[in-house]
C-alpha cells in the first residue's frame, strides 16, 4: 500500500516520473498489447547493459475466496516449484549461472515476479517466465512443506512481533467489510488448510496473459522487446473467463475505533492511527495528489507539523510522521504514527496529534509548507529514475491497478497544481475521527506484590 511518492523513494510501489518535455523528463516509455491480451510496458534505461524483467498478475490477497486467506501469497511461493519443461530449481540455477537476481512479492491487488540480468539474457528469462505462466506442476511433496515455510514466515514476521500484530488488528478493524481487512499472508488457521487443489484452482483462474502486465526496464528498446515478447508469450492462449470477482464495498464509517495490544515484549509504547481515504483510482481529480502533499506536510520529515510540534516544541515524542497509501484498486489508507518519550502517556500524545490535525483542517497550510512539500515529492520522483528496479515497479504497480502510462508520467504536473485550499479540504474531509482506527501498543502494567 504505497503512495506514488513513497514508491519513488522506497522503490516499492510509487508512480512518479517528471513531466514530459521538462529538463528532468523521464524515459520514453512504450506501452502495447499482444493479441492474447498481455500488456507490455518498455522503459528504456541505457546507462548500464542490464534489464529488469517483471511479470505482474492482476490478482492479490483481496481476490481470495472467503476462508482461503493467504492463497495468493502461497501460490507465489509455489511458482518456484518448476514445470514439466523446467523442473524445480532449474530457473534459479540458470539465473545464478548467468549472474542474475530474482524475487517475487504479493500485494492486496497484484502478484509480481522479477529478474535482473544482463541484457543478452532477456530472452532466456522471458522463456522461463512464460513457461511457468501455464505450466506449473505441483505435487503434495512440494506443496505441504512449502505451506510450513509460509506458516514459519507468518510466525517470524507477525506472530512474534507485537507491532505487526497491532497493525494487522488495526487493518482488520479499518476494513470491516472489504477483503483488504485480511492479512496478505493469511490467517494462520486458514493457511493450515490450504492444499494443492486450492493452489492449482487459483493458478488456473488468474494466471493468464490477459490478466498480466509485462514490464521490461533497462538497456532495451521497444523494437527489441516486442519480438521477444511475441515469441515467448504470444503463443500462450488467453483465458476467456479470467477476471476479478466482485469485491464487497466498505460502508461509510461512523465510529472511531480503538485497538489496544498489550504485550510483555513491548519495550517502547507506540501510537498509530489509520484513516480510510480514497485511492488514486477512486479519488476525485486532484484529491489523491492533495493527500500525498498533506501527508508530507503533516508528517514528512523533521520540518513537518507533527515532528515540529511533538518532538521539537512539546518534547513529547522521539519520532512522529505520516504517510498515504494511494496505489490501491479500492479504498486506501492515510496513516499517522508517533513514539512517546518516557513518561509521556499515549493519551496525551494522542491529544496533541488531534490538535495538529484539527489545526490543519481548520486553518490550512502555509505557502512555504506547500511549496516545500511539492518540491520534495517531485524531487523524489526524479531520484527514482536512478534505479532501474524502481522504474519498473513504478510503472508496473500503476498500470496493474488501472492507471495509464500517461497518468503516471503526468503525476508531477498534477502535484504542481495542488493548492493550499485543496490540501485543507482534504484534511477536513478525510481526517475525521469517525474514519479512523487508533492503535495503542503498550506493555502490561507492572504487578506489585502486596505486603504480607
Amino acid at each position: 500500500m504505497s503512495t506514488l511518492a513513497a514508491i519513488a523513494v522506497a522503490g516499492t510501489a510509487a508512480l512518479a516520473t517528471p513531466r514530459a518535455g521538462a529538463e528532468t523528463a523521464g524515459p520514453n516509455v512504450a506501452h502495447f498489447e499482444l493479441k492474447n491480451g498481455l500488456e507490455v510496458v518498455v522503459i528504456p534505461d541505457h546507462r548500464a547493459p542490464v534489464v529488469t524483467h517483471m511479470i505482474w498478475y492482476r490478482v492479490g490477497s483481496a481476490d481470495e475466496e472467503a476462508g482461503k486467506s493467504g492463497i495468493a501469497h502461497f501460490l507465489e511461493h509455489l511458482m518456484f516449484k518448476g514445470t514439466k519443461k523446467n523442473p524445480s530449481g532449474l530457473f534459479s540455477e540458470k539465473l545464478a549461472e548467468i549472474g542474475g537476481q530474482e524475487n517475487a512479492f504479493t500485494s492486496q491487488d497484484y502478484t509480481a515476479y522479477f529478474q535482473r540480468v544482463a541484457r543478452e539474457h532477456l530472452a532466456t528469462v522471458m522463456e522461463f517466465e512464460a513457461d511457468r505462466m501455464t505450466g506449473l506442476v505441483l505435487t503434495d511433496d512440494k506443496v505441504l512443506p512449502e505451506r510450513d515455510v509460509v506458516l514459519e514466515e507468518r510466525r517470524s514476521r507477525t506472530d512474534s512481533d507485537p507491532a505487526a500484530q497491532l497493525s494487522e488488528a488495526a487493518q482488520a478493524a479499518l476494513f470491516a467489510n472489504h477483503p483488504y481487512g485480511r492479512p496478505i499472508i493469511g490467517w494462520e488457521h486458514e493457511i493450515r488448510q490450504l492444499n494443492r487443489e486450492d493452489a492449482l484452482a487459483f493458478y488456473r483462474r488468474y494466471y493468464a496473459p490477459n490478466n498480466a502486465v509485462l514490464v521490461v526496464a533497462g538497456d532495451v528498446t521497444e523494437a527489441e522487446v516486442r519480438p521477444l515478447a511475441e515469441k515467448a508469450y504470444g503463443s500462450i492462449p488467453m483465458q476467456p473467463d479470467v477476471r476479478r470477482g466482485a469485491r464487497p464495498l466498505e460502508p461509510e464509517p461512523r465510529a472511531h475505533r480503538r485497538v489496544v495490544l498489550s504485550d510483555p515484549r513491548v519495550k517502547q509504547p507506540q501510537l498509530s492511527r489509520t484513516y480510510l481515504v480514497p485511492s488514486y483510482r477512486l479519488a476525485k481529480p486532484g484529491e489523491a495528489e492533495a493527500l500525498d502533499v498533506l501527508a508530507h506536510i503533516v508528517g514528512g520529515g523533521s520540518l513537518s507539523r507533527l515532528y515540529r510540534t511533538l518532538v521539537v516544541e512539546k518534547d513529547m515524542a522521539v519520532n512522529a510522521g505520516a504517510w498515504y497509501g494511494g496505489v490501491d484498486l479500492d479504498h486506501s489508507r492515510f496513516g499517522i504514527y508517533a513514539t512517546p518519550k518516557p513518561g509521556v502517556s499515549l493519551e496525551s500524545l494522542e491529544a496533541a496529534i488531534d490538535a495538529v490535525v484539527a489545526r490543519v483542517a481548520a486553518d490550512g497550510v502555509t505557502d512555504a509548507e506547500l511549496d516545500r512539500a511539492k518540491t520534495r515529492l517531485i524531487a523524489d520522483s526524479v531520484y527514482a529514475q536512478d534505479s532501474q528496479a524502481r522504474l519498473a515497479r513504478m510503472y508496473g504497480a500503476g498500470v496493474v491497478v488501472g492507471m495509464s502510462v500517461e497518468e503516471i508520467r503526468a503525476w508531477p504536473d498534477q502535484v504542481r497544481k495542488v493548492s493550499a485550499d485543496v490540501v485543507r479540504d482534504a484534511a477536513s474531509t478525510w481526517l475525521e475521527l469517525r474514519r479512523a482506527v487508533t492503535g495503542h501498543l503498550i506493555a502490561p502494567p507492572v504487578k506489585t506484590e502486596k505486603p504480607s
